[in-house]
C-alpha cells in the first residue's frame, strides 16, 4: 500500500482532485465523509455533541443542525475544543481502520483530510503530501458562488485555517486549482505519475499522537 495525504484550503477543490485520483483507482479515505457518518443520527459521537451544546443542536427529526452548532463554536475557543475532543479521536479511529484495510494490499490510499496541516503530518504517517491550492480571492468566489456564502463568512472561515504560505510549506507536491478542468486533469496525471514512485507505507502505523489544537472543527 502507498499511503498519500491530501490537503487544501475551503474552497480550493481538494474534493474535485479526490475524485479524479479515485477515476485512477486510488481508494479514498474521506475525512470529511466520516465526520458526516459519525454525526447521523443514532451514533454516539451525535448524542456526545448533544449532551455537551444542549438539544437545541438538533433538527426536529433528530439530525445535526450543522449551521447553528457551527455558530455555536467558531466563536468560541472553548467550545470549538470541546467539539474537537468529541468529534477527532472518533473519526482518527475510523480513518485509521479504513487504512488497515488496505495495509497489505498494492493499493494507492489516499487520506482527504482539510486540516492536515493544523493536526501535524506526522500523525497520519503519509508517504506524501499533496496540497491543493489556489488564491484566497479565487477561493472566495468559488464560496460565495457555489456555496451561497457570504463574502465575509467565506473568509472569515478561511481566516480560520492555518495560512496558504503555511498550508505550502508542508506540501511535497502541489496541484494548482486555479485554472480550468483540462489543466486540473493534466496535473492529476502527473501527480498519479509521481504518488506511485513512493515507498510502500509500513506494515503498522504507529500510535497516534495526541491531538493537536486546531482552527476550525
Amino acid at each position: 500500500m502507498i499511503l498519500v495525504g491530501l490537503t487544501g484550503g475551503i474552497g480550493s477543490g481538494k474534493s474535485t482532485v479526490s475524485e479524479l485520483l479515485a477515476l485512477k483507482g486510488a481508494v479514498i479515505v474521506d475525512d470529511e465523509a466520516i465526520v458526516r457518518e459519525g454525526q447521523e443520527p443514532g451514533r454516539p459521537v451525535l448524542a456526545a455533541i448533544a449532551e455537551r451544546f444542549g438539544a437545541g443542536v438538533l433538527t426536529a427529526d433528530g439530525a445535526l443542525d450543522r449551521a447553528g452548532l457551527a455558530g455555536l463554536v467558531f466563536n468560541d475557543a472553548g467550545a470549538l475544543k470541546d467539539l474537537n475532543n468529541i468529534v477527532h479521536p472518533a473519526v482518527r479511529a475510523e480513518m485509521r481502520r479504513q487504512v488497515d484495510e488496505h495495509r497489505h494490499s498494492d493499493r494507492v490510499v489516499v487520506m482527504d483530510v482539510p486540516l492536515m496541516v493544523e493536526g501535524g503530518r506526522r500523525r497520519y504517517n503519509v508517504g506524501g503530501v499533496v496540497v491543493v491550492d489556489v488564491p484566497v480571492d479565487v477561493a472566495v468566489d468559488r464560496l460565495v458562488r457555489y456555496r451561497a456564502m457570504e463574502e465575509a463568512d467565506a473568509r472569515a472561515r478561511i481566516g480560520r485555517q492555518v495560512t496558504r504560505e503555511e498550508r505550502l510549506a508542508a506540501a511535497d507536491r502541489v496541484v494548482d486549482n486555479s485554472g480550468d478542468r483540462e489543466s486540473l486533469k493534466a496535473q492529476v496525471d502527473e501527480l498519479w505519475e509521481w504518488i506511485l514512485t513512493l515507498p510502500p507505507a509500513p506494515d503498522e502505523d504507529p500510535a497516534p499522537e495526541p491531538e493537536a489544537a486546531t482552527k476550525s472543527a
